[in-house]
């Protein structure tokens, strides 16, 4: 299979012969007043093309293939224009945007046709980065819990999670530069291994994204957009900085982008390092982390192909907290602690023609996991300071656990000519995945996975109704220590409808299986994890766990309010989940895996006011719940509790002050007493947040500013998905970020 996508690559990379080409212009204008509208965001999504309006409101994109492409206008203040256009074009194109209060719509990348979110049937939540940062979160971990059901499992400040509808681990996939990300997500304490510098925004999937993705999309798919090539012609660069009271930390980036007529290209940089984060009584001990991150891509686009190529390298050193011990400030983590090196290689190539479209996207990624336990010399092992201790853990100490996983994958993807109302895509995706041990600790042996999966799906617009469906079948083939093989075959499939029902109100009815194979942990884990004080051991006799989700999601929006309800049922055959059968090994709890059949259920709910002439005033409110169990009704670990949230928020515009906002937000999280037999209850509790930013010139250019505060009233709390709970260890106190981001 390796040497057949070679072999399609090299015949797309050699498909350039001269198409012709076409030119789009066009004029903007406000539909109430018909002013031009200058500034205006034009962009073909599929193309990666796009410009600007000028101040008369005309514009031009040159170099646009022959067949269909949607085009998305977007601009502060007007509903988003949306629609497909088919080339060659005869005359100019005439828009005229209506205003609106209602934040602009983004096109939705994470699922296959590529459209607004008001014509997704999949509902799908996405969250700009820069919206996560100016809500004071630390990392990319903290930032996505503003997301609506979605959660993360932290141990500290630096490890996180992503969690779905109270699903994590393998049973959620993470994406990032379009391809699936594979860092031995299995264990409890292992983290994401990415940095938010170099990412536009989070899009997530809730629910099986199976049919899409494969295995390991059962509970949804967090979908980490990159930052895009700058547009055509034009180049720009930053500096970004922002600074942490609570942990006396920063977060620091810069980067570059040029975009010509043809090549483009772009690069960003970034460190973080911050101590170990303070509570009202003490600082939790080794906490602290560091991080380097470094991200470049290059494209190409020429007649009917367009590729990019793009590499992100992730070093971090991450402490692994145990218990509450020394008080200081220091940024060098203590044993035991992580050293991760996370490498991403990515290409993404689309050919053209007339009326259809080829998508090849390949991934390597290269994850390279160390950990450092604590080991006892005597005296020699009494050091100073902690540089003389990161010292000697470089010179004398070898890694206890110590992984390398390599991974490579590729999505094939054909868009087939419109039939009528039928768009449809077919595919095959794959995935050659090879684990190797080097230390002296063997949590889960050396090991080769293989994927394989062909997929069908299409949209259906009629005049009053949009349906989506489609099907899958995947196989995985696993080989452990080149002796023991296992397979696991899974068809999956999904049917979903969106219309609307009365006028301003919108439904959408989802219904699709997914399934995820075990992973290795769970089939052949031996040992124990650092961290987890457990003793772990797999079960070769592990089926597939398979799902079925029903959601249902209403929308009212009109000028002024904008109300939803999303509920959703998941019902999953044969749950895997770990047990302690009371022995004990090296004086740790064994614990071994089972399953069960389990469900989970609960949605989302809210409304967001922003009352005429007010229009800079929003109020929003949202509800989440979830609650897990298994069939004999007892509570599956790790559900987060239920959560409400209210945010007040302006909006304004000066002439010295452009983009300014303001919000205060109060959110309660209630007591979680639905808890599994190894958990403790947790308590109830509230925080304040509030924040401030806009953009101001500096030296002519742009100088974004934003001040935000977290935890106000230093409140002593403890997460229920925080794995530091069972020590009764609390989470981060008051904490003020001052963040700037200066255009050069």
């Amino acid at each position: 299979m390796k040497n057949l996508t070679y072999f399609v690559l090299l015949g797309i990379l050699a498909m350039q012969p001269l198409f012709a080409q076409h030119t789009l212009t066009g004029n903007i204008t406000d539909a109430q007043t018909n002013e031009s509208l200058a500034f205006v965001n034009i962009y073909f999504p599929q193309l990666e093309k796009g410009t600007n309006s000028n101040e008369n409101g005309e514009f031009s994109i040159d170099n646009i293939p022959s067949g269909n492409h949607k085009l998305v206008i977007s601009f502060v203040g007007y509903e988003t224009f949306a629609k497909t256009i088919s080339f060659p074009v005869s005359e100019p194109l005439i828009i005229q945007l209506n205003p609106s209060a209602i934040e602009m719509e983004q096109i939705i990348i994470s699922t296959p046709f590529h459209k607004l979110q008001s014509e997704n049937v999949m509902k799908v939540e996405r969250q700009s980065i820069k919206e996560m940062k100016a809500s004071g979160a630390v990392n990319i971990s903290e930032g996505i819990t503003n997301i609506a059901g979605v959660s993360s499992v932290s141990t500290g400040l630096s490890i996180g999670k992503p969690v779905i509808r109270g699903l994590s681990s393998n049973r959620v996939l993470v994406y990032a530069q379009g391809v699936r990300l594979e860092n031995q997500q299995f264990g409890d304490e292992h983290g994401l291994g990415l940095n938010d510098a170099g990412v536009e925004s989070v899009e997530v999937i809730k629910g099986p994204a199976s049919l899409l993705y494969g295995s390991d999309a059962l509970g949804g798919v967090l979908y980490l957009n990159p930052e895009r090539f700058s547009a055509e012609n034009s180049s720009e660069g930053n500096i970004r900085a922002t600074y942490f009271t609570n942990t006396q930390g920063y977060n620091t980036s810069a980067g570059y982008k040029s975009s010509g007529s043809d090549f483009k290209y772009i690069f960003r940089g970034s460190v973080s390092e911050h101590s170990d984060y303070e509570t009202q009584d003490y600082r939790v001990t080794n906490t602290r982390f560091r991080e380097q991150d470094f991200k470049a891509g290059i494209g190409y686009q020429k007649n009917k192909f367009k590729t990019e190529l793009r590499y992100n390298i992730n070093q971090s050193k991450l402490g692994i907290p145990e218990d509450i011990g020394d008080q200081n400030t220091n940024r060098t983590p203590l044993e035991p602690f992580q050293e991760l090196t996370n490498h991403i290689f990515s290409s993404k190539s689309t050919v053209f023609f007339n009326n259809s479209s080829l998508d090849l996207t390949i991934g390597y990624l290269y994850n390279d996991r160390k950990e450092f336990e604590d080991h006892h010399h005597g005296d020699e092992d009494e050091h100073e300071d902690d540089d003389h201790e990161e010292e000697v853990h470089e010179e004398d100490e070898a890694a206890a656990l110590h992984m390398k996983l390599k991974t490579f994958n590729y999505d094939a993807k054909y868009h087939l000519p419109h039939i009528g109302k039928f768009e449809t895509i077919v595919g095959v995706q794959g995935m050659n995945q090879v684990n190797t041990n080097y230390g002296e600790e063997l949590l889960i042996p050396n090991a080769t996975t293989n994927d394989i999966g062909v997929l069908a799906t299409s949209h259906i617009h009629f005049e009053t109704i949009d349906i989506q469906l489609g099907a899958r079948f995947d196989n995985r083939s696993i080989t452990i220590n080149d002796r023991i093989n296992k397979d696991f075959n899974s068809f999956n499939g999904a049917f979903g409808m969106k219309t609307n029902l009365f006028k301003n109100v919108t439904a959408r009815l989802n219904l699709a299986s997914g399934f995820r194979a075990p992973n290795l942990a769970e089939l052949a884990s031996d040992g124990t994890h650092e961290g987890t004080n457990r003793y772990e051991i797999g079960n070769l006799d592990l089926n597939n766990e398979q799902n079925l989700q029903v959601d249902l999601a209403l929308e009212y929006k009109n000028e002024h309010v904008e109300i939803f309800a999303n509920a959703f049922y998941n019902s999953i055959n044969d749950y895997i989940f770990l047990s302690p059968d009371g022995n004990f090994i090296n004086e740790d709890p064994v614990y071994v895996y089972l399953q069960d059949n389990a469900r989970l259920y609960g949605g989302e709910f809210g409304f967001h006011f922003h009352p005429h002439p007010l229009d800079w005033l929003h109020v929003e409110t949202s509800f989440e719940t979830v609650t897990g169990q298994l069939e004999d009704d007892s509570y599956l670990p790790l559900i987060p509790a239920n959560s409400l949230h209210n945010t007040l928020r302006v909006e304004f515009e000066k002439e010295w002050f452009k983009q300014g906002y303001a919000f205060v937000k109060y959110s309660s999280t209630f007591n979680q007493n639905n808890v599994s037999a190894f958990e403790t209850p947790t308590a109830a509790y509230n925080l304040l947040s509030a924040g401030f930013g806009g953009t101001i010139k500096v030296f002519k250019n742009d100088l974004e500013v934003s001040v935000s505060a977290t935890n106000i009233t230093d409140e002593k709390y403890i997460n229920h998905l925080s794995r530091l709970k069972a020590d009764g260890i609390l989470n981060m106190g008051r904490n003020i970020s001052f963040g700037l981001n200066y255009t050069l």
